[in-house]
């Protein structure tokens, strides 16, 4: 009976301390870091030569090993008298795009020189990023509109669009992901107006960055004031925590009498992306009150 009960105290004993060491594991270990989303993530920006043509385009390639999330633009030296016709991100519907093409024409003939700049938002390889288009239909409308939206199961990351047989007569007035404050993006639509009456056909093609869902993604905004003011310009800021991957805009009121002219995200070839700025001007002399509403695409730091 003796032996019975040392028996019993010392297995009391040893479950004790196993639990001891259990508790004191647990206590002791280390959380592990939340996963970056888009690791690796900068921006890259490549410019035109500068000069009088009539026609100036750039392409904006990330370094070897990283994939195109994003997409931007700026017009240099031609306020308002230039419009972008061509924000094409390469790649493909089971390609990853790693690059994007700028296009620019005059829409007024003008004297000066100036040039385009290209940026590329670039990260580390994005699990199932591709890149998916969609055509308007083309006639001699005035308007065009259309959406490219992500397969099914993925998120839109970034944007683009082109500009089908206007040559410097259209402008695109929504340049706008979905999604919200909560909700991550799925599509961009694109909208573009005849910024002169041209009797051609024409149409509009959307681009859309797409991925595997990644942690955290949503759609940020910032809306500038109305007033009749021939420039305005607005940042939307990603919430703290988190970077830019993409971004989009839109003119409110002004219909074809506005241009983007500067479509920009922030960051560097050394510095993650948190903003983009959106910076527009009136086309001609407009007398009515109009906006720019400037839209950022942020995931997880």
């Amino acid at each position: 009976m003796r032996a019975q009960k040392e028996t019993r105290r010392f297995g009391a004993r040893a479950s004790v301390l196993v639990l001891g060491l259990v508790m004191a594991g647990a206590v002791v270990a280390p959380a592990s870091p939340a996963s970056a989303a888009v690791p690796g993530l900068v921006r890259i920006a490549a410019t035109s030569v500068s000069n009088s043509a009539d026609f100036h385009s750039a392409t904006a390639t990330c370094p070897v090993g990283k994939v195109l999330t994003g997409t931007g633009y700026e017009l240099n030296g031609v306020t308002g008298e230039g419009v972008v016709d061509d924000l094409r991100p390469n790649g493909g519907p089971a390609t990853a795009p790693t690059a994007v093409t700028v296009g620019a024409y005059e829409t007024e003939a003008f004297a000066g020189n100036w040039s385009v700049t290209a940026y590329a938002i670039c990260a580390n390889p994005v699990p199932g990023l591709v890149r998916v288009s969609a055509v308007s239909v083309s006639d001699s409308a005035d308007f065009h509109s259309i959406t490219a939206s992500c397969p099914v199961g993925k998120v839109l990351t970034g944007t683009g669009y082109e500009l089908n047989g206007v040559t410097g007569e259209g402008v695109v007035d929504d340049f706008r992901p979905n999604g919200g404050v909560a909700a991550a993006p799925t599509s961009v639509n694109v909208g573009a107006y005849e910024s002169d009456a041209t009797a051609l056909n024409w149409s509009a093609t959307a681009y859309a960055i797409c991925a595997n869902p990644l942690p955290g993604l949503v759609r940020a905004s910032t809306v500038g004031a109305s007033n009749s003011l021939d420039f305005r310009s607005v940042v939307a800021t990603c919430p703290v925590g988190k970077v830019l991957t993409g971004a989009g805009y839109e003119l409110n009121g002004v219909t074809g009498e506005g241009i983007v002219d500067d479509f920009r995200p922030n960051g560097g070839p050394a510095t993650a992306p948190t903003s983009a700025a959106s910076g527009a001007y009136e086309e001609d002399a407009f007398a009515g009150n109009w906006s720019d509403t400037a839209y950022a695409i942020c995931a997880t730091a």
